[in-house]
C-alpha cells in the first residue's frame, strides 16, 4: 500500500508557495520564449488554483484574489514588461508593477475577476475606494455536469446556436476557412470545440449566462463601466448580449470591456506617457487573396476603410497593396491599426496579399498569413488596434488565457484591441464600423464608442438581430484618441 501524507492547511500553504515560486523562477530562466512560458502555466497550472483556493478556505479573500491574478496572463505581462521598457523581475516571480493597494487604485469602477472552481463560480468585486466584495455561485447539483469550464462551454455553443451566429451569413462572410455559401449556412458555430455537448438548460443561454455571471453580482454594480477579468471560455462568452429577466441587454446598462489580468491593466496604466503614438493611422481592407484562396474579396471591407480613410485623411492599404511586408513595415509607427479582412477561425491570424515572388514561384503561407509570431516581432506604439475579421478574438484557451492574434497585438505594446467573437457578415460590419468611428471622432472612448454602435446597430431595421451586434469586443485599455493632426 502506498504512503499517504496529510498536510496541515499551514504545511499546504507553504507547499504551494514554493511550488508557485519554483514554478515562477523556471518562467523567468526562459526568458523570452514565450511558447515555452505558456506550456508550462498550463502543464502546472494546479499548484496555482490550488493555493489561491486553499487561502479561500483560509477566509484569505483579498490574498487569495492576488494569488489568483498573479497566475492569469504571466506569458503576457512578462511581454508587455520587455516591450514598455518596466525593469523585470530575475526569477519571474509574479511580482506585479507596484503593491497591491496600488493596483486597486487604478481599477475603475466595477472591475469583476472571476474564477473557476469545480461546481462554483467565484467573484471579486473591486470598487475605488471600497473595501473587495467577493461573492460565489454554485453552477448545478446536477450530477452529470463534470466542471464549471465545461458548463461554460456547452452554453456558448448553445448560445451560438440560438443567436444563429453562422446562419445565412452572406458568403462575404470575413472567414478564412470557410469557402461557400452552403457552407457557412450549415456549420455550427466555431466558439467551442464541437465534442463539446449541449446541456439541458431552463432558459435560453443567454438569460442561463446572465443568471449565472450577472445576477449574483449585480447589486454592486454601481457605475456604467463594467471592466471583467474571465478565466477559461468565458473570455468567449458574448458579454453584452446577457440577457435579464425583462429581456434587457447587458450592454444597455453598461459599457463592457475585458482584461487579461488586473496586473497586465496596471502595466498598461504605468506605461511611459510618450511610449504610445498619438497620431497616425494604418488601414489595411480587402487584401487580395485570389493567388493563394478560393475565397471571395470582402467589397464591403474595401468601403470601410476608404470611409475611415476619407475621416483620418489617411490613404487605406487595399488590394495588391496591402502585403503582409508592407503591414508589418508601417505597424510600429502608428496610433491605430484598423484590419479588415479574412481571418483564420482557430486563431485569428489574418490573410493579406502575398509578399511579390518570382513569377515561377507559388506564395507559401509565411507570404501573406499575419501570424501571432509575426506580431509580437514588431514593438507596436498603437492606442488602438481594430480587428475587423471573423473570428479575431480566438485561439488557444490556456491557463494562460486566450492564446491569439488579439494577445499578439496587446504582447507587441497596443494598449487595446478591438476584436470579434464569429464570423461577421460584410455589409454588417461596414454598418457597424461607421456607428463605431462615429463616436470615436467626437472624441467618445472607445468602450463608450463599442456601446454606442452596438445600440444602434439593435435599434436599427436590418441589423437588429444579436448575432450583428453582439460579436465585438474591447479588451486592454479604454483609450479615447486625438485625431487632430492624424494623418
Amino acid at each position: 500500500m502506498g504512503l499517504v501524507v496529510v498536510l496541515s492547511a499551514s504545511e499546504a500553504l507553504n507547499h504551494y508557495h514554493c511550488s508557485v515560486t519554483a514554478f515562477n523562477d523556471i518562467r523567468g530562466r526562459l526568458q523570452f520564449n514565450d511558447e515555452w512560458k505558456i506550456s508550462l502555466r498550463h502543464t502546472y497550472n494546479v499548484a496555482y488554483a490550488s493555493l489561491w483556493r486553499l487561502l479561500l478556505t483560509e477566509g484569505k479573500v483579498l490574498k487569495a484574489l492576488f494569488s489568483a491574478d498573479q497566475g492569469r496572463a504571466q506569458a503576457l505581462k512578462d511581454l508587455i514588461e520587455f516591450k514598455y521598457g518596466f525593469q523585470t523581475t530575475p526569477s519571474g516571480s509574479g511580482a506585479v508593477n507596484g503593491t497591491e493597494n496600488e493596483i486597486l487604485k487604478c481599477l475603475p469602477a466595477n472591475t469583476v475577476f472571476i474564477a473557476n472552481e469545480s461546481r462554483e463560480v467565484i467573484f471579486w468585486i473591486c470598487q475605488k475606494g471600497k473595501e473587495v466584495q467577493f461573492r460565489r455561485k454554485e453552477i448545478s447539483n446536477d450530477s452529470s455536469l463534470v466542471d464549471v469550464s465545461t458548463f461554460f462551454q456547452s452554453l456558448i455553443q448553445m448560445a451560438c446556436e440560438e443567436i444563429g451566429a453562422r446562419a445565412h451569413v452572406k458568403c462575404e462572410d470575413r472567414s478564412l476557412d470557410e469557402t461557400t455559401n452552403e457552407n457557412l449556412s450549415n456549420s455550427r458555430s466555431p466558439l467551442v470545440d464541437r465534442q463539446t455537448s449541449s446541456s439541458n438548460f431552463t432558459k435560453c443561454a443567454l438569460s442561463t449566462f446572465f443568471d449565472t455571471i450577472i445576477s449574483p453580482i449585480q447589486d454592486l454594480l454601481l457605475d456604467s463601466e463594467l471592466v471583467l477579468v474571465p478565466e477559461g471560455p468565458l473570455y468567449l462568452a458574448p458579454f453584452g448580449a446577457f440577457k435579464d429577466s425583462n429581456s434587457k441587454y447587458l450592454c444597455e446598462s453598461f459599457k463592457i470591456r475585458l482584461v487579461p489580468s488586473l496586473s497586465s491593466l496596471k502595466l498598461i496604466a504605468d506605461c511611459p506617457l510618450d511610449y504610445h503614438s498619438k497620431t497616425g493611422a494604418l488601414l489595411v481592407g480587402d487584401p487580395w487573396i485570389q493567388e493563394v484562396s478560393k475565397l471571395l474579396q470582402l467589397p464591403c471591407a474595401r468601403e470601410e476603410v476608404q470611409m475611415i480613410g476619407r475621416i483620418l485623411h489617411t490613404t487605406p492599404l487595399i488590394g495588391r497593396q496591402a502585403t503582409k511586408d508592407e503591414v508589418l513595415k508601417r505597424l510600429p509607427s502608428v496610433a491605430l491599426v484598423h484590419i479588415a479582412a479574412h481571418g483564420r477561425m482557430e486563431t485569428g491570424e489574418i490573410a493579406l496579399a502575398p509578399n511579390p515572388t518570382p513569377a515561377s514561384k507559388t506564395p507559401v503561407e509565411g507570404d501573406f498569413m499575419l501570424t501571432m509570431k509575426d506580431v509580437l516581432s514588431v514593438q507596436m506604439r498603437a492606442q488602438l488596434v481594430v480587428l475587423s475579421c471573423c473570428h479575431s478574438a480566438r485561439g488557444d484557451i490556456k491557463a494562460e488565457g486566450v492564446v491569439g492574434i488579439a494577445r499578439a497585438f496587446l504582447g507587441a505594446g497596443a494598449r487595446s484591441v478591438l476584436v470579434s467573437l464569429w464570423a461577421i457578415d460584410d455589409e454588417a460590419t461596414l454598418e457597424f464600423m461607421k456607428n463605431f468611428y462615429q463616436h470615436l471622432m467626437k472624441g467618445k472612448s472607445a468602450s463608450e464608442s463599442l456601446n454606442r454602435a452596438m445600440k444602434c446597430m439593435k435599434e436599427s431595421d436590418q441589423f437588429s438581430a444579436v448575432k450583428y451586434w453582439a460579436p465585438f469586443v474591447l479588451i486592454g485599455d479604454d483609450v479615447t484618441l486625438e485625431f487632430e493632426g492624424f494623418e
